[in-house]
């Protein structure tokens, strides 16, 4: 068996693995990364790009007032109060230094314009996700101190004999591998979206929703800390984002067109949800209707109003790619989705006369997004409808950590040696989700995971 040894070992060459190494790595420390693909990025690399990050110059550039409270209190009411205020806190509280962090390595934002699900005031930080691992792993590597193995598989977490995680077994080429970690063990390999087996254990709900993650998501860091004994949360929790079309294979993002202003329908062509709601809210609420596909309706003005800058809102992009089924009335809409024309005729009606009375329509829509935007009628043709799931593109719950990142037991009790950041760890969205905080937490829980490790 080969063995190797250093600082640092970190499993999973996504945003929160490269976050870590790449911190430690300019604390002077030397860390082996492991990525069991051929390719890094993971999930990271194939989300939407949002970071959620608050008090940020571009956000002053346009006008928008924006504080780590107000972003705090956010998390924690988005969340329902289900999320760990100690990891909200430390995500609050660090956000700032690693937005100019990733700025310094490189990383490029594009201007901050929209809300989006969970924020009170637009604080989405857009980025190319791809080429953020990139900037990241090139600059690690270039620090001499990151070596970086792929096709690399962690198997096993292994103590030594005062209990401390020092070991980790892997397999790279068809050979045994043990790596020796003189500070610790980050654990940064995602979630689980491709062990349906395990998705069915916490949410059957979901059983037969779209999943899409990187290849590697399939449990394995869940599983070496569970070995260990260590605790998991959220798992009721694990909910699918709406607005993925439900037939094509291309495009591996949601479209939200209802938060510019479209409502969504079901089958028979009836609204069933409050839009402004965050999209894993939406998701859940989809997946109860027939077949659990529905069809987000709007107009001409609501198609002009999206925004080519941000995936979710690239509307004349799915045009173009004949995504949205389009018609010049909504009587000839409705047949060409096949709901009853005149429920959805009178769904829009009602919808309209609320928002032009000034009163909430039914389920008690107030804003576009959470607290932000005025709702607009649906009345300019043409009309489009969006055919729409819900797509599990993380899962969002996980390892029990603490603030420092350490990996706690089922006792509660730090298991010594392990760290853990990214979506492998449960805590910080609780029983929902804001926009941006899934990669924003890897970047941020990353770097406290490498900090934590420089004291040991």
């Amino acid at each position: 068996m080969k063995t190797r040894e250093c600082d640092l070992v970190v499993i999973g060459g996504g945003l929160a693995g490269f976050a870590a190494a790449l911190e430690a790595a300019e604390a002077g420390l030397e860390v082996i990364l492991l990525e069991k693909t051929a390719q890094t990025g993971g999930s990271s690399a194939m989300s939407g790009g949002c970071l959620a990050f608050a008090g940020t110059d571009l956000q002053r550039e346009n006008g928008i007032e924006d504080s780590a409270e107000r972003l705090f209190a956010d998390l924690v009411e988005v969340g329902k109060g289900e999320c760990d205020e100690a990891l909200v806190r430390a995500y609050a509280d660090n956000q700032l230094a690693t937005y100019q962090w990733l700025r310094d390595k490189g990383v490029v934002f594009a201007p901050v314009i929209e809300a989006a699900s969970g924020q009170s005031v637009p604080r989405v930080h857009n980025v190319d996700p791809a080429d953020m691992i990139r900037q990241l792993e090139l600059a690690a590597k270039a620090s001499g101190r990151v070596e970086v193995l792929k096709q690399t598989r962690a198997r096993r977490l292994l103590r030594e004999s005062n209990g401390r995680v020092r070991r980790v077994l892997a397999e790279q080429g068809g050979e045994s591998l043990e790596l020796y970690a003189r500070k610790a063990v980050v654990l940064a390999a995602g979630g689980f979206v491709h062990d349906r087996a395990l998705v069915h254990r916490f949410v059957p709900q979901y059983d037969n929703a779209v999943f899409i993650g990187g290849e590697g998501n399939e449990g394995d860091g869940l599983r070496m800390a569970w070995a260990l004994g260590a605790d998991v949360r959220d798992t009721p929790y694990i909910k699918g984002t709406f607005g993925k079309h439900p037939m094509d294979e291309n495009n591996h993002h949601a479209c939200l067109a209802v938060y510019k202003g479209a409502i969504a329908v079901n089958q028979e062509g009836r609204r069933f949800v409050d839009e402004s709601l965050s999209y894993k809210l939406l998701g859940d609420a989809c997946m109860q209707q027939s077949y659990g596909v529905t069809y987000q309706i709007l107009d001409r003005d609501i198609m002009e109003s999206g925004d080519n800058r941000v995936r979710i809102l690239d509307f004349e992009r799915r045009l173009e790619e004949g995504l949205f089924v389009e018609a010049e009335s909504l009587e000839q809409l409705a047949r060409l989705i096949e709901v009853p024309e005149e429920v959805l005729l009178a769904e829009v009606a009602a919808y309209n006369q609320a928002v032009r009375d000034g009163q909430e329509p039914e389920f008690g829509r107030r804003h576009l997004v959470h607290q932000h935007g005025e709702l607009r009628p649906i009345e300019r043709g043409p009309f489009y409808a969006y055919p729409s799931t819900a797509a599990v593109f993380g899962t969002y719950c996980g390892l029990c950590i603490d603030a420092q990142m350490r990996v706690h037991d089922v006792f509660g009790a730090p298991i010594e040696g392990l760290l853990a950041a990214g979506e492998v760890v449960g805590g910080l969205h609780g029983a929902a989700y804001m926009t941006g905080s899934a990669l924003g937490k890897a970047a941020i829980f990353g770097r406290l995971a490498a900090a934590t490790a420089q004291g040991l």
